[in-house]
């Protein structure tokens, strides 16, 4: 069965308690779970790993390098995670970054990521949804690249 990987970073283990205003009341179990019926739908699984720590987070990269895709939430790495860029920019297959806010609209230091210019796509802003978006997307973006098609038959979101 073909997988994605789910990442997230620095402080997302705290969603549904750290600043509600601002990252919503789901917490990353609610996500993760919808994260995993958007995946089941297409006859994917999923498989999640959550840390403070990039080191683990590198770790946890490294081993899920025979998933199909990967949906990454690096947190307040996307600014300075330049040893999660490195294992990033080795991972073989198709990757979205994701942020529950809209980035662009926050302080000017969170408006740069040193992650983006490797991924397939970014998703921010539209809160827990933009999982479930990369999701449908990156299992787009998976099919289109095993089947070789230049034109898919785009699914709905």
């Amino acid at each position: 069965m073909p997988t994605i990987f789910l990442l997230n970073g620095p402080n997302l283990g705290r969603l549904g308690q750290r600043s509600p205003e601002i990252y919503g009341s789901k917490t990353l179990a609610d996500i993760t779970c919808a994260v995993e019926a958007a995946v089941a739908d297409k006859g994917f699984s999923l498989t999640s790993f959550q840390s403070d720590s990039e080191a683990e987070l590198i770790g946890a990269l490294h081993e899920s390098r025979d998933a199909d895709g990967a949906i990454i939430n690096p947190g307040a790495l996307m600014m300075a995670g330049w040893s999660l860029r490195d294992a990033l920019e080795d991972w073989p297959n198709p990757w979205i970054e994701v942020h529950i806010s809209n980035i662009w609209k926050r302080e000017p230091f969170r408006h740069q990521s040193v992650l983006s210019p490797l991924s397939s796509g970014v998703i921010a802003g539209v809160g827990w949804r933009g999982y479930v978006l990369a999701a449908k997307a990156l299992i787009d973006i998976v099919a289109d690249s095993n089947d070789g098609r230049a034109c898919s038959t785009f699914s709905t979101y």
